[in-house]
């Protein structure tokens, strides 16, 4: 289904930064009849959308509805993009696209129930899970936000469909109505703080997924951290708490999925889910699909039937008696600590632009690790780090050189895996995380074709 052509005329919006989604945006609102100016710093980019047909300016605050911001670009902390700034002074609200769709289903007379999965880790595991149980068990699903689609390229979804949108605090600090029937915070560790201002702010945002909920809905909350766990109480909506071994509303002691009803499902026979996080991010996904009415028996089927995702502890390869698991989505030390406990030794690919405090939260895996490779701008510091800890590592530089180097170091018996999770962001080297895992899982394609 397609969005009615009339639904946004006579507002006029703003739209500002036009990547994976803010052009989507812009597309959109034109089709739903809106008065759409659109901007981007970057000639390329408004070039591309003069040449779609949008209007090209700088946006004039006076009778604006609202300004639609790409998430990557600040609107407060460090410092605001000047047209931010220009709409806060005007008091023109500032909105992500994620708002916009909630409107535009509303508008549209649908009931569509929405579903929100945010945290510092797991959310793209968790949201793709959801919606392949909402899908195996027949309903209309359309996925995005955060992950793959952006928000308002979804589709239009009748009564009994389900949006199961990933929202980052960039997102979330940008909303103003929508309600999600169905919301989880996963986790919460240290991680845009330049954005947030510190870990009060970070938490503040994550915590507005929850914001305009009402009794009948449901908040998933992961018990595993403190800063989460922080965030039940007060709650308007039912509550749910998760934990990878429990004790809680849903959990998987020795690998076991229950509730309080009892087991649902074997996540060994879920082979996509591997290691505690993910047992985490199925609990989530049972809670929330619960709390959405899928039946016990359909979500025990998708769990077991669920594909995995790209670039999330991904097996790209296995020859010479060596596994290549690309974990390139590992962007923070919290997210590699989760796939370093998945395996008894490795040798590990790591680097990039470190963040806050980088890999010395890792130490307590370090005797997991046979031979570390060092690669990106912040290798250096990766290697103090390594050093004083006593782990064997090498500065290749690039994953061209870590690849072949790691594979010759596994294959003398340092280990059985090769896996990259950089516990970095890719920016120094890579368009971005899976760019990187793209690279990755060509190199060990051109090795297996060798070997």
């Amino acid at each position: 289904m397609t969005f009615p052509a009339h639904l946004f005329a006579g507002s006029r919006f703003a739209v500002v930064g036009l990547g994976r989604n803010g052009l989507p945006a812009a597309r959109a609102l034109r089709a739903m009849g809106a008065d759409v100016t659109a901007w981007d710093d970057a000639p390329a980019a408004r070039a591309q959308a003069a040449a779609e047909g949008l209007r090209v300016a700088m946006p004039d605050m006076a009778g604006l509805d609202a300004l639609v911001l790409s998430p990557g670009i600040p609107h407060h902390l460090p410092a605001p993009h000047p047209i931010a700034a220009a709409a806060r002074a005007a008091g023109v609200a500032i909105l992500s696209d994620a708002e916009l769709l909630y409107r535009a289903v509303r508008a549209a007379g649908s009931r569509a129930r929405f579903a929100g999965i945010t945290g510092t880790n797991g959310k793209s595991t968790t949201t793709a899970l959801l919606a392949h149980i909402v899908a195996a068990a027949g309903h209309p699903v359309a996925a995005g936000g955060n992950l793959g689609t952006a928000a308002l390229a979804l589709p239009l979804l009748d009564h009994d469909g389900i949006y199961v949108l990933e929202m980052s605090s960039y997102m979330l600090e940008r909303l103003a109505h929508l309600r999600f029937d169905a919301a989880a915070m996963l986790n919460l560790s240290p991680d845009h703080l330049d954005r947030h201002g510190d870990m009060m702010g970070y938490a503040r945002a994550k915590r507005a997924i929850f914001d305009r909920q009402e009794g009948s809905d449901v908040a998933v909350i992961g018990i595993d951290d403190n800063a989460s766990r922080a965030m039940a109480p007060g709650l308007a909506a039912r509550v749910l708490t998760i934990s990878a071994a429990g004790p809680a509303d849903v959990c998987a002691p020795d690998g076991m999925l229950r509730d309080a009803e009892g087991v649902i499902c074997d996540l060994r026979d879920a082979p996509a889910l591997p290691g505690a996080h993910n047992a985490q991010n199925a609990a989530a996904a049972l809670a929330l699909a619960l709390g959405l009415g899928i039946p016990r028996q359909a979500i025990a089927r998708g769990i077991a039937s669920y594909p995995g995702l790209p670039h999330r502890q991904e097996r790209v390869g296995s020859f010479g008696g060596v596994s290549f698991v690309n974990d390139s989505k590992a962007t923070n030390a919290d997210s590699t600590a989760r796939a370093l406990a998945c395996y008894p030794l490795v040798v590990w690919i790591a680097g990039g632009i470190a963040k806050a405090g980088g890999i010395e939260p890792l130490a307590p895996f370090f005797p997991r690790v046979a031979k570390a490779f060092l690669i990106g701008r912040d290798s250096a510091l990766l290697a103090g780090t390594l050093a004083r800890h006593g782990v064997p590592h090498a500065e290749v530089g690039t994953l061209e050189r870590a690849v072949p180097a790691a594979f010759a170091a596994a294959r003398t018996g340092a280990a059985p895996v090769v896996l990259l999770s950089p516990a970095c962001a890719s920016f120094d080297q890579f368009a971005g995380f899976d760019a990187r895992g793209d690279q990755f899982r060509a190199l060990v394609r051109t090795l297996a074709e060798a070997a």
